[in-house]
């Protein structure tokens, strides 16, 4: 897939979680998880959608931006009824970037290899 596709894809799936991250309705599939597994989840796609669709940004700099939007909704959910600022969201948060990272780097770690023995 092209770079072009995966920032499509980047840019929906942020929009699909800032409105699932910021709306004061309540959406049963969603509040079915743990709610910290929803951040886990969501910033693991996020980190590996960034790192695919921007390989040039270092770790840093993405590692930065997410802790950035984490911290961005939890602030904005502070002001929306039925919703809180949450410490322990941007911890399942940034453990979901931790293993985003490790994901990546093992996906690409995979894909140089295969790419040698061609």
């Amino acid at each position: 897939m092209s770079t072009t596709l995966f920032k499509i894809v980047l840019v929906l799936t942020f929009l699909v979680i800032e409105y699932l991250a910021l709306t004061p309705q309540h959406i049963e599939v969603i509040e079915g998880l743990w709610d910290k597994q929803n951040h886990f989840i969501a910033f693991l796609v996020l980190y590996v959608l960034l790192s695919i669709a921007y390989e040039r940004l270092t770790t840093l700099k993405k590692i930065g931006m997410l802790v950035f939007v984490g911290f961005q909704i939890e602030i904005t959910q502070y002001f929306i009824p039925g919703r809180f600022f949450s410490l322990m969201d941007i911890v399942a948060d940034s453990i979901g970037i931790a293993m985003g990272i490790a994901l990546y780097r093992l996906f690409n770690g995979v894909r140089q290899i295969k790419g040698k023995r061609q």
